[in-house]
């Protein structure tokens, strides 16, 4: 299981940028009772028949990660989501991408914390490679969204101290806002 909604959101969108997108949309959806996690990417997506088996906790995608046999990513995620009375949707075309959307009552006993979504996000724009993720968090009706390469322009790159400082330091604030 997950220790909290942060580490999904690290998870599923860490397996979209090994997917080679090049764009990640990630949506924190905070409203009307309930906790949307929406990750859509145009990577390499999925065959129906890898989808029909995604959330098989004995299997993992060939060649994704030799030295495993067993994928627990997303049957985690279903099995969070099944116990917080949610619902969780995976669609996915070969080579158009996929879109996972998971749901989650927010008065259920059984809900992960949220986690620390700042460091989650910090950790994604950190990977290497040239994508762009666009991270949107939404709580009631407000909002905030911000992309990787927009604000790795803003503060200079994410390879200093004070870099890495001053792009935390704005997810702070944005999240201090909402």
């Amino acid at each position: 299981m997950h220790a909290s909604l942060s580490d999904i959101v690290a998870d599923v969108s860490a397996n979209s940028i090994e997917a080679g997108a090049s764009l990640v949309q990630v949506f924190v959806i905070e409203k009307n009772g309930l906790i949307e996690l929406k990750v859509i990417d145009n990577g390499k997506g999925m065959s129906p028949e890898i989808v029909a088996r995604a959330f098989d906790p004995f299997y993992t995608e060939p060649g994704k990660h030799d030295a495993r046999k067993i994928g627990m990513g997303l049957p985690f995620v279903k099995q969070t989501c099944d116990a917080c009375g949610g619902t969780v949707e995976l669609k996915s075309e070969q080579g158009k991408g996929t879109t996972l959307v998971c749901t989650f009552q927010a008065d259920n006993i059984d809900l992960p914390p949220m986690g620390d979504l700042i460091a989650a996000v910090m950790s994604l724009f950190n990977f290497d490679g040239d994508f762009d993720l666009v991270f949107t968090h939404v709580k009631g009706e407000n909002e905030y969204s911000i992309s990787r390469l927009e604000l790795r322009d803003a503060v200079g790159g994410f390879d200093s101290v004070e870099g890495l400082s001053l792009a935390k330091e704005f997810l702070r604030g944005q999240e201090e806002s909402l």
